[in-house]
C-alpha cells in the first residue's frame, strides 16, 4: 500500500508537469511527453517492470525492487494523470487567460490563480478513476517478489490450499482499500460541483 501511494503521489506530480508543457505548447519538450505519454498507455505495468527489473541492469543499472515498483507505478501513472490534467486545462475558455493577462498577471500567476484551480476541479472524476486504477495495478507487483495482498494470497493458497477462501478475502481486502477511495471521489466531486467547479 505504501509503495501504491509513493508511486501514485509521482505520478501525480509527473501528469501535472507534462499537462503544462502541453498546454504552454514548449517546443521539444511537447513532443518529448506525447512521446512517453504513447508509450506509457499503450505497454503493460507488467512489461515495464520486467524492464526495468530485469532489462535495465544488464546496461548497468540496478534497481531493487521496491524502487522498482515506485518507479514503475509513477512512469504509467503519469500519463494517465497528464491526460485528466490536460482535459481539465483545456476545459478552462481561454477568455479568461486573456483576461487574467489583461489585468496585468504573469503567466505563471494566471496558471496559479486562475487556470489551475479551475482544471484540478474539473479533473477530478478522472484523477479519481486513475487513483484506483492504480492500486489496482499494484496488484502485478508479485512479479517481482514485492510483498502485496496477491503476493500474500499465493503465499497462503501455497500453504494452506484454501484457494477459494483466499481469493475471497483477497477481494474483500481490495474492496476495503478501494471503496472509501471511491466514495470520497464521488463526495469530492459533489462538492465541487455544488460550488460551481466542473459543471
Amino acid at each position: 500500500m505504501r509503495l501504491g501511494l509513493a508511486g501514485i503521489a509521482i505520478s501525480i506530480l509527473l501528469g501535472l508537469l507534462c499537462a503544462v508543457a502541453q498546454y504552454f505548447k514548449i517546443p521539444v519538450l511537447r513532443q518529448i511527453v506525447a512521446v512517453y505519454i504513447e508509450i506509457s498507455r499503450n505497454t503493460p505495468l507488467l512489461v515495464q517492470l520486467f524492464f526495468i527489473f530485469y532489462g535495465l541492469p544488464k546496461i548497468g543499472i540496478q534497481t531493487d525492487a521496491v524502487i522498482c515498483g515506485i518507479i514503475g507505478l509513477a512512469f504509467l501513472g503519469g500519463s494517465y494523470m497528464a491526460e485528466a490534467f490536460r482535459s481539465g486545462l483545456e476545459a478552462i475558455p481561454p477568455i479568461q487567460t486573456e483576461t487574467a493577462l489583461s489585468l496585468g498577471m504573469s503567466k505563471w500567476q494566471t496558471m496559479r490563480y486562475v487556470v489551475l484551480p479551475q482544471a484540478l476541479s474539473v479533473s477530478v472524476p478522472g484523477f479519481m478513476a486513475n487513483i484506483i486504477f492504480l492500486l489496482k495495478e499494484t496488484s502485478v507487483f508479485s512479479a517481482i517478489s514485492l510483498m502485496d495482498l496477491m503476493f500474500t494470497a499465493k503465499d497462503l493458497m501455497g500453504l494452506y490450499h484454501k484457494t477459494t477462501e483466499c481469493l475471497f478475502l483477497l477481494v474483500v481486502f481490495y474492496l476495503l482499500i478501494l471503496l472509501p477511495v471511491s466514495l470520497l471521489g464521488s463526495l469530492l466531486e459533489r462538492r465541487l460541483r455544488h460550488a460551481g467547479f466542473g459543471s
